[in-house]
């Protein structure tokens, strides 16, 4: 069974940056092939940020966060990373990690109801 734990978030003023990480459990020797980060507002659903393929490099972001977000994994310690600059108040958001470990070839798009393993989440608040 695969699981996650998020960390890294926090507070940052907008044009700030923050680092989230998520670290996979350590019984597994690989990161899930399909990953992705979401993010979640009070009253609101998930909303997907970005994925990556950890077998292809292959990543995919929102236009909310394009060229502002940067995903990204290191192999070696099991860790998926996501790297915030230029923080925007309409940012906060609980962050979640998540996977897809169901799907063997192409990985889903950002849609939440595809991943199937989910972190607990991190806080992230941005002030103007």
């Amino acid at each position: 069974q695969v699981q996650l734990e998020e960390s890294g978030g926090g507070s940052a003023q907008a044009g700030g940056s923050l680092r989230l990480s998520c670290t996979a459990s350590r019984y597994i020797s690989n990161l899930p092939r399909c990953m992705a980060w979401f993010r979640q507002t009070p009253g609101e659903g998930r909303e997907g940020v970005a994925r990556l393929s950890t077998t292809t490099g292959f990543t995919f972001y929102d236009d909310s966060v394009e060229d502002r977000f940067t995903i990204s994994q290191d192999s070696a310690s099991n860790t998926l990373y996501l790297q915030m600059t230029n923080l925007k108040p309409e940012d906060t958001a609980m962050y979640y990690c998540a996977a897809a470990l169901e799907y063997d070839f192409n990985c889903p798009g950002l849609i939440a109801a595809a991943y199937n393993t989910w972190g607990q989440g991190t806080q992230v608040t941005v002030s103007s």
